[in-house]
């Protein structure tokens, strides 16, 4: 070997495109883990098992408790209701959306399909359906609506059920195929037969969608409390024709 070789002071120089080729990859390399880790701390969070609080608990057995204790006292005190008949239609909004209450409370209102907040029904006032609304009170408001009230539901937020699916009625064409043979052919006929509780009043409740409405306009009032008082839930008479107008 020659000694008097000279060694090179500095090392070739890497080129530009190839530094940039690397930053890119480590720098994707840095992100892939980084999701990577993530996702396995989103996995696990989802498998681990969840415990409740035993305050929640607690919580969770005096509201099924308060439902039992009001549903037994609506027994022994059965409500005055003096303009109960089946010739008068409610409009029934449900107020509450908590899911913790007594089974008797979430049957009705499955059976009423008032599964959400802020959903609503025609219900006829018979006496058997009054004292469910008197179970369910404060989950619910209600009243009777007027012509106005009715057409601007039906018009305004009105769908079918056909089958189990939510359709929009965009004319009278569904109307007159489905409910054609009871002599309802349009979106009047609807109103009409809802508003005067005609003879096929319930083919066509049962055709109508539950309502989905808006959150009333500057929103619910106090929910612990009763409309009497000031509050959003149980009967408001004529003046649920003024909710209907601030939902719809």
């Amino acid at each position: 070997m020659d000694t008097n070789t000279e060694l090179p002071t500095k090392l070739p120089a890497v080129p530009e495109a190839v530094l940039k080729r690397r930053i890119r990859r480590n720098k994707y390399k840095s992100t892939r883990i980084q999701v990577s880790l993530k996702a396995r701390a989103a996995n696990y969070k989802k498998k681990a098992p969840h415990f409740k609080r035993a305050e929640a608990f607690v919580k969770e057995f005096r509201l099924k408790e308060r439902d039992s204790r009001r549903i037994k006292n609506q027994v022994k005190v059965r409500p005055n209701y003096h303009n109960t008949g089946d010739n008068r239609v409610a409009f029934v909004i449900r107020t509450k959306g908590e899911s913790k209450m007594a089974s008797v409370v979430n049957n009705i209102l499955n059976r009423l399909k008032l599964n959400v907040i802020n959903s609503g029904r025609f219900v006829l006032l018979t006496k058997a359906n009054v004292n469910m609304l008197r179970v369910v009170e404060p989950y619910v408001t209600w009243g009777c609506p007027d012509l106005k009230s009715v057409r601007d539901l039906i018009f305004k937020r009105g769908f079918a059920n056909v089958d189990k699916k939510r359709l929009p009625i965009n004319g009278n064409t569904l109307i007159e195929e489905k409910l054609g043979q009871f002599g309802i052919i349009c979106i009047e006929d609807l109103v009409h037969e809802i508003f005067t509780v005609g003879s096929n009043f319930q083919k066509v409740n049962t055709f109508l969608w539950p309502f989905r409405l808006n959150t009333p306009t500057n929103g619910w009032r106090e929910k612990l409390k009763h409309f009497n008082k000031g509050g959003r839930y149980g009967d408001r008479g004529d003046e649920i024709n003024e909710l209907i107008s601030r939902m719809v």
